[in-house]
């Protein structure tokens, strides 16, 4: 299943995307997209709906984030090789975790706005994991029974916040730093999260381009490792780490975001985000 949400911010109604790609409202079914829908008992109920039997959504709302409760954004660094060559930094012997804030989630098409005092804007198309059921020291052959689906995080980044001092967080959860979905998509769809194509460009330039078989620690290490420092509850996401072509690793120049740029990034089978960056207008 693609599940999604559907409207306005604070408005959002659940919806569902059908066979050919068309966007059917749940909200006769459910009312929200929540920690429950997602765990194993609010799946296998779902998956008795025929989404062609539900109310097909006319135009084009905006999409929100596909679900809501979540207690933890937590974020994987250098999990490709080129991406830590580009870096300049070693190969990690074992995840490197940090935590995005929550208060910077936003929806998939939603504005990335340009912090205060921002120099070194920056992009990163990412698989993450959404896990559907708590997860507590598991084993990697156990991971993913965990897992409720997956979706496509954009993990925006302010280099120069992030490289002040040796923990990434405020370069990291800036207001709008979070782009999630525009879909989540169920397990029965992606049976293996290890084989798909990731891409991002700006302005129309083709920037990274890889396939997440290319990571070095795959999703089921992943949840068994975090498992292991912290336990992970239905709803928790855990976005896994880019590719190459970051603005950061660009050389000579690094051409770094900057109000009016537009970011479209995808993977297969999880949709695709579009983003403009504007700059910080204040409240």
């Amino acid at each position: 299943m693609k599940l999604c949400r559907y409207g306005r911010n604070g408005f959002e109604k659940p919806g569902v995307i059908d066979a050919q790609g068309q966007l059917r409202d749940l909200s006769g079914v459910i009312s929200n997209i929540d920690q429950d829908t997602i765990s194993s008992k609010g799946l296998t109920k779902l998956r008795k709906i025929r989404p062609e039997s539900l109310p097909l959504v006319r135009g084009n709302p905006r999409f929100g984030v596909p679900y809501t409760g979540i207690s933890k954004f937590v974020a994987i660094g250098l999990n490709y090789v080129d991406h830590a060559h580009e870096a300049g930094l070693q190969i990690p012997a074992e995840p490197v975790v940090f935590m995005k804030a929550t208060t910077c989630i936003s929806g998939p098409n939603d504005d990335i706005q340009q912090p205060r005092s921002s120099t070194k804007l920056d992009y990163e198309v990412e698989i993450a994991i959404v896990i559907g059921t708590r997860a507590e020291y598991v084993s990697e052959d156990e991971a993913l029974d965990h897992v409720a689906g997956y979706t496509i995080v954009n993990d925006v980044s302010e280099r120069a916040f992030q490289l002040q001092s040796s923990q990434w967080d405020k370069g990291k959860g800036c207001d709008t730093f979070g782009p999630i979905g525009p879909w989540l998509v169920t397990t029965d769809e992606i049976t293996n999260p290890q084989v798909l194509d990731v891409w991002l460009d700006v302005n129309g330039e083709r920037r990274q381009s890889s396939n997440t078989k290319n990571m070095i620690f795959p999703c089921a290490k992943l949840v068994s490792y975090v498992s292991n420092y912290m336990t992970l509850l239905a709803g928790d996401i855990i976005t896994t780490g880019t590719p190459a072509g970051v603005a950061l690793g660009m050389k000579p120049t690094q051409a770094w975001l900057k109000p009016g740029d537009v970011v479209t990034l995808g993977i297969k089978g999880l949709g695709e985000q579009r983003q403009k960056v504007i700059p910080y207008t204040g409240k």
